[in-house]
């Protein structure tokens, strides 16, 4: 009896995003901490994957929604690199990532990094004993919570998400970390806002050693 009998052979995955050729590739990577370049074509090819839906989830904001791009196995494969590139010869430790999208990308940053990945959730969402930090938001607060022991003092630690906006989110993560010992090596994520300066608010109130946090975005609007 063949060992394949009525074994179906899988069909490949079909993507929207063409292979690419040599001059599509024309990104320049110094591990040094030089900036990360990647070509325009392979930035165009990602924000097609992202669906502009206008009115959610409240009248007036125009949301972006990667999930077409999360269902691409080429959009998401280069997405997850372009997103850890730049941070491969940081020694990346642990990577933290907010709830929910957060959580996507920041495990698959984790693994290309060979680091570590510690969520960080909603009030009452983690079962073990918790640090917590409340922060501002446009109406009110909220509240971010961080498992007390997920992050040893002097790890380096990476914070990623799918979105940058007031940066209201990432800078609590960001000081949950810090109250741990953690060092904050930088943030990084696939879509900027610029306008909402998100980017300004992070870097407004430096830690005593006064360093900026290294913020690398994919795609800016």
């Amino acid at each position: 009896m063949r060992r394949d009998a009525g074994v179906i052979p899988r069909a490949p995955f079909a993507s929207t995003i063409p292979p690419l050729s040599a001059s599509g590739m024309e990104e320049s990577a110094s591990f040094a901490g030089t900036e990360y370049h990647c070509s325009h074509l392979m930035r165009d090819q990602l924000a097609a994957l992202i669906r502009d839906v206008p009115d959610f989830p409240k009248p007036g904001i125009l949301f972006k929604d990667v999930t077409p791009l999360l269902a691409d196995p080429a959009g998401l494969a280069l997405a997850v690199e372009m997103m850890a590139n730049p941070f491969r010869a940081s020694r990346i430790d642990i990577v933290v990532g907010p709830e929910s999208r957060g959580f996507i990308f920041g495990t698959a940053i984790a693994t290309s990094l060979s680091a570590g990945f510690v969520p960080v959730r909603k009030r009452g969402k983690l079962p073990f004993r918790t640090r917590s930090i409340e922060y501002a938001l446009e109406y009110g607060t909220d509240c971010l919570e961080m498992h007390e022991d997920a992050v040893r003092p002097g790890s380096r630690v990476l914070i990623a998400d799918d979105l940058l906006a007031t940066g209201g989110t990432m800078r609590a993560c960001m000081e949950l970390v810090r109250h741990l010992g953690g060092e904050v090596v930088g943030a990084s994520v696939l879509i900027e806002l610029a306008f909402l300066g998100g980017r300004d608010f992070l870097n407004k109130q430096t830690p005593e050693d006064g360093k900026t946090c290294d913020v690398r975005t994919v795609l800016t609007y």
